[in-house]
């Protein structure tokens, strides 16, 4: 579903709409806030007010235009409404994410660094072979994840490389674009308008409702969030394994072991 936007022209203060005329918005609708010369210098202190006020609301205050623009979010009884829709979409996206990821391995003969996978793919990035093809899926690693596009369906699923062999990991946003581009979900049960800001919403709730919770990185200083009910796998912390090659190093005077090194962050 396209949304439509309510422009509405600010010379004065005073035609600002309401909190509660924005809050009665419907998320199928946005408001745009145009300012007038008379108002631009006041336009950044109203919408750091709105930012304020409009909880569960999207507000954005352009940094060229003289513009605010608001837009609903997805509301937690949506959300509550939906969670066995979520939930699934969860279980679905683990499943693929680990099919997909195991299928790459396999044509691309590769050695599996179990506990660290994120160390086997940077290698493939130093070699130059970052993208391609693999069972009608385009793949392309960035980052702390590899990103797979049905070539037909045009379904979208990004496979984190930082939780071991745990590969549900739900960025708001790559979960948000997963959902939108699955086939089988469509026509959604609920709209998703904002990828990063709903998702986020969802996963929050989906958190407080017990339906997901949070796990650990391998890599320090990051989390992930996954579907609760799941086969649980070890994820085990780069503080383990620096232990170990610390130990190592003591017995053989190696010099000593870098992890970010290790898995292909520093040179």
């Amino acid at each position: 579903m396209n949304r439509t936007t309510d422009i509405i022209t600010i010379n004065s203060v005073g035609q600002i709409p309401t909190l509660d005329i924005i809050r009665s918005t419907p998320r199928e609708r946005t408001v745009k806030l145009v300012f007038e010369r008379e108002v631009q210098s006041q336009r950044e202190a109203i919408g750091q007010h709105l930012k304020t006020e409009l909880l569960g609301f999207q507000v954005g205050i352009h940094t060229i235009e003289p513009e605010i623009n608001i837009a609903k979010l997805i509301t937690d009884k949506e959300i509550e409404d939906n969670q066995d829709f979520f939930e699934q979409c969860a279980k679905d996206y683990r499943q693929l994410g680990e099919e997909l990821l195991h299928k790459l391995v396999n044509k691309l003969d590769l050695k599996l660094n179990k506990d660290f996978p994120i160390q086997t793919f940077n290698e493939l990035k130093r070699n130059g072979r970052s993208n391609g093809k693999v069972e009608g899926w385009n793949y392309y690693l960035h980052g702390f994840h590899c990103g797979f596009v049905n070539i037909k369906t045009k379904q979208e699923i990004e496979v984190p490389l930082v939780f071991g062999q745990e590969f549900g990991d739900l960025d708001p946003y790559f979960f948000s674009k997963f959902i939108k581009s699955t086939p089988k979900y469509k026509p959604l049960p609920i709209d998703i308008f904002e990828d990063y800001d709903d998702g986020a919403r969802i996963n929050e709730r989906m958190l407080s409702l017990g339906k997901f919770e949070r796990i650990n990185s391998d890599v320090g200083n990051h989390y992930g969030i996954v579907v609760a009910d799941r086969q649980k796998v070890e994820i085990k912390s780069y503080l383990d394994l620096e232990k170990m090659h610390q130990e190592q190093d003591k017995q053989t005077e190696k010099p000593k072991f870098n992890f970010w090194k290790f898995i292909g962050l520093k040179k």
